[in-house]
């Protein structure tokens, strides 16, 4: 696409990721603020008129919510109706696939503060993203190209 990508672990906070590294999960506290930092990155670059692709486990619909409208979610309850004048326009690809399948491609991670022991937690916080959030699922036992077509198809049509 030759935009550019954000990974969202790079701006956890060091407590964050310490936390993570003793296999403790993150809650709603630890995460708000990191995702308000985000928000402001994607926000940045929406001034600069540039599209962006941030890699970032959104796990719960508020947590999206504060991505698409920053802090002001939080304040004015907007998880059912994100948007106002503030609002990013914001497609999330929800990569969906089985907890073993995740578990064995964790395995392989080297070098990460979040241990796959980890995983079971975010499976139990995620609420998947469904409509009217603007979002699509796509299954991570598909192949690469595949997957890329079918995200591309999303963004250009």
């Amino acid at each position: 696409l030759g935009w550019k990508f954000y990974d969202a672990d790079d701006y956890h906070s060091p407590e964050n990721k310490k936390k993570m590294a003793e296999g403790i999960p993150l809650n709603d506290e630890d995460r708000i603020p990191w995702l308000c930092a985000l928000h402001d990155v994607l926000r940045r670059e929406e001034a600069s008129r540039q599209d962006a692709v941030l890699a970032c486990s959104a796990l719960k619909k508020i947590y999206r919510c504060v991505l698409v409208s920053g802090a002001s979610a939080l304040a004015s309850n907007e998880t059912e109706r994100p948007g106002g004048n503030t609002a990013l326009k914001i497609l999330f690809v929800h990569l969906d696939g089985p907890i073993d399948v995740i578990a064995r491609r964790l395995e392989k991670r080297r070098g990460h503060f979040m241990p796959p022991e980890l995983l079971k937690s975010q499976f139990e916080t995620l609420e998947p993203p469904r409509a009217p959030e603007n979002c699509i699922t796509v299954s991570i036992e598909k192949s690469l190209p595949e997957i890329v077509l079918e995200i591309e198809h999303a963004i250009f049509s």
